[in-house]
């Protein structure tokens, strides 16, 4: 097998290649946040100009695919507890590989390298459970999204299951229903924890707002509700996907260089602000799903890069950061010139973050997606 073939991804000419663009736009916002971690913060800041929140922008668009996914799935075969079953296997085949593959390294390192730890203490983790009701451990910290998804996976076909079974709704107003009562039940959660708590710092608004799966659930609502227009109001969609799509600039410019001077932790950085950014890209999404198409260099890396963004996601900074460029002795290059010192940790940072997603995604992601079509529950 030749060296190109072994790393070469196959596209999928059927690729939306807009929603591709912001995939990869999101976990290339993510990976250069981490590697924030290897740079001084006055070189970071200015980086940090251009990085806006990937973690709300994937939630969003999880909500969308997941949310037309669900949809299409209800309209075309009704609910049944076999079709939120089969939903169910077709996402986790998706998801659950992938992470308990890399959760599993992380242990495995852990119980290898401290002799303290005891991996009885993590079982919550492979239950999306550790940040259900409590702060987000400081063990594996980018699992916090992950188990906001899954939950979202869970919990939202069962509720329209039972407003539809149970309470005879139509499927539009069960789905309705279901994202306005997780959209206010969240914003006002979070209201009720900016009012009770004292947050003054980062470190609380993060643990006590941004990574916990109660305070967080309706950014993919957001999504859902773009997948519930797409498909019955399809004409409103791609109509004003432009104005839209301006619009959805202008807020996330809003949010990010606060024009409007609110207080940092106060009740629009506490309460709002996770609702706005998953509005900028609600709005972003019009345009881009209906921008099909793409050619060139730029086209290609950009659909792998969105392609390998799960994996990517999962490794770089526990894996790469924590467990490879932080562990390297740099003092000796550092001494003899802290500039390269410097660059040499980022490009390693990043090329090993690339290189580990190709491979786990070429070689353990797709075998699995293949699988998962031969599991339907008939």
């Amino acid at each position: 097998m030749k060296l190109k073939s072994f790393f070469e991804i196959d596209i999928n000419p059927d690729r939306v290649y807009g929603l591709d663009i912001i995939r990869a736009f999101a976990i290339l916002f993510v990976v250069a946040g981490h590697g924030g971690n290897l740079m001084e913060s006055e070189t970071y800041k200015y980086i940090d100009l251009f990085l806006f929140d990937g973690v709300s922008i994937f939630f969003v668009l999880s909500g969308f695919l997941i949310g037309r996914i669900l949809i299409e799935i209800i309209k075309e075969k009704s609910i049944s507890f076999k079709v939120i079953l089969n939903f169910w296997i077709r996402r986790w085949f998706r998801t659950l590989p992938n992470y308990y593959l890399i959760l599993t390294l992380v242990v495995f390192l852990n119980v290898i390298f401290n002799k303290i730890f005891n991996p009885f203490d993590y079982y919550k983790y492979f239950l999306f459970s550790q940040n259900l009701f409590h702060i987000h451990p400081n063990f594996f910290p980018e699992a916090w999204s992950l188990s906001i998804e899954e939950w979202f996976y869970i919990i939202t076909p069962l509720i329209i299951f039972i407003l539809i079974r149970v309470f005879i709704l139509s499927v539009d107003k069960s789905i309705l229903i279901t994202v306005a009562a997780i959209i206010l039940f969240t914003t006002l959660f979070r209201y009720y924890r900016f009012s009770s708590l004292f947050i003054d710092n980062i470190e609380t608004w993060n643990s006590m707002l941004r990574t916990q799966i109660l305070t967080r659930l309706d950014s993919l609502m957001y999504g859902l509700i773009g997948a519930y227009i797409y498909i019955n109001y399809f004409n409103f969609w791609s109509k004003y996907k432009v104005q839209l799509f301006v619009i959805g600039l202008f807020l996330f410019t809003l949010t990010k260089f606060n024009f409007l001077n609110f207080s940092q932790f106060g009740l629009y950085d506490c309460v709002f602000s996770f609702s706005v950014v998953s509005i900028a890209t609600l709005f972003l999404l019009p345009y881009l799903s209906l921008l099909k198409n793409g050619r060139g260099f730029i086209y290609k890396y950009t659909t792998i890069i969105s392609l390998i963004s799960y994996s990517m996601y999962l490794v770089n900074y526990t894996i790469v950061l924590e467990w490879i460029i932080i562990k390297i002795d740099w003092r000796i290059l550092a001494n003899f010139n802290s500039h390269i010192a410097l660059i040499s940790k980022n490009v390693l940072f990043w090329f090993l973050t690339i290189f580990i997603s190709i491979i786990t995604y070429k070689y353990f992601e797709i075998p699995l997606m293949k699988l998962r079509d031969k599991l339907e529950i008939k």
